[in-house]
Order: C-alpha cells, then structure tokens, then sequence
C-alpha cells in the first residue's frame, strides 16, 4: 500500500494529457463494441495523504456515471462488460502554503469482459492512474477552488478517457471488438446479368417510340455502355 501512497503523492508532479470534453465530438471508431455491464466497486479503496474523504457510494455514482456518459454512444453489434475498482485516491484539499497543495488523483484497476464468450479480455486487470487536468483553477491544487464533488466529477471524466485510449490501443495491437461491419457492394457479375426491361417513352411533339435498353452482353464479352435501340410504333 505504500506503493500507492507514493504514487499518489509524486505522479502530481506530471501534467496529464487526458481531454474529455469531446463527448460533443463523434466516437473514435472501436469495432462492433456496446457497453453492457457498468459496474464499479470501491470497498478496498484507500485515502492518499493530504486527502478529502470520500465514500464508497459517491466514488461509485461518479464513475459509473462518466463511464455511461461516453461509452453509451457506442451501439456496435457485440457486448462488452467493465468491472472497475477504485484501488486510492486524492481529492486535494487547501494546503499551507500553497505549495503544499497536493493534485486530485485516481487509481482505478480495469477488467473487460466478452459477454459472447464470457471470458476475461485482459488478466491482470489494467492499472490506470488519473490525474486531474491541469487549468487556471487547478495550478496550484484544485482544492483551492474547487469542491469535493466537482474533483470527483473531473477525475471520473478522465477515466472514462483514458479507459476508452487503453481500448483503442488493445484494438490497434490486438484486434479488439472485430471489424466494422458494412454492406457489401454489388458484384460485377451481378451487374452484368440484371435486364432492364423495356418502356414506353411518349413526346407530345413526336410520334411515340419504344425503347429498349440492353445491358446484359453475351458470356466473356467487355462491358459497355448500355446501347439503346428505337423501334418506330406500329
């Protein structure tokens, strides 16, 4: 546990990357990939150094809410499952001095699971370390301006982001969630063995004529344009 606590403590130190305010934008592409099960627990979680409490409901309320937020867009043909576990956190607090004000941080462990086969996507479980996002309100600790709840909605946020960067990179490595489903284009074959059948065409200014298209050449024979014979009316 003292691996964590130092975790918790230096990785402050490390400005995240993680942006999730693209929830506006389209889904990245992830296969025939639909969330089933969402569920969290957090009953082996522990308070980081310098930290705000938080209970294990409100741990569980925020992430299953950010989770649901972005990967609900998803509306593949296969299930998926996640089992998450909140393993420490810190919610930073006003500190004295300023200095002292420690970063909000997160450490959740991620399971997938395959409801086609039942199996586990991933053993071990994937460590996932959360920072909260650097701004103008957060430089100089987020506890300073920030409540309690408002850390816990930011981290929960860049989870959700950060577990659908760890699906999409087992996707490009290992083919995850399969390939995109699309609808086969008409074969040639097919092309070349439809008839249109004949019809009228009728001009008030002309004598009416029949058309009739022909598009089916004999067997082995080059496509061409369609040619168009006109038969005067008897």
């Amino acid at each position: 546990m003292f691996r964590i606590f130092a975790l918790l403590s230096f990785v402050a130190l490390v400005a995240g990357c993680t942006n999730p305010n693209d929830l506006d934008d389209a889904p990245v592409e992830m296969g025939n990939f639909s969330l089933g099960h969402n569920v969290v627990v957090a009953s082996k979680m522990t308070r980081g150094p310098l930290s705000r409490e938080a209970s294990e409901d409100e741990w569980k309320e925020a992430l299953t809410t950010a989770i649901g937020d972005r990967f609900g867009r998803y509306e593949g043909d296969r299930l998926y499952h996640f089992g998450v576990s909140v393993e420490g956190y810190v919610l930073a607090q006003p500190g004295i001095p300023v200095v002292a004000s420690p970063k909000s941080v997160l450490i959740v462990l991620l399971t997938v699971w395959d409801d086609a086969t039942g199996e586990k996507m991933n053993a071990p479980p994937e460590q996932i370390t959360i920072v909260e996002s650097i701004s103008g309100n957060t430089i100089f600790g987020s506890g300073l301006t920030q409540s309690k709840e408002v850390q816990m909605q930011n981290l929960s946020r860049n989870a959700s982001k950060q577990i659908e960067n760890f699906l999409v990179r087992r996707r490009k490595a290992d083919g995850w969630f399969g390939p995109v489903l699309a609808v086969a284009p008409a074969t040639q074959d097919a092309a070349e063995t439809r008839t249109v059948q004949a019809v009228a065409v009728q001009d008030a200014a002309a004598p009416a004529l029949a058309a009739r298209i022909v598009v089916a050449p004999p067997a082995g024979a080059v496509l061409q344009e369609p040619t168009v014979e006109l038969l005067p009316e008897e």
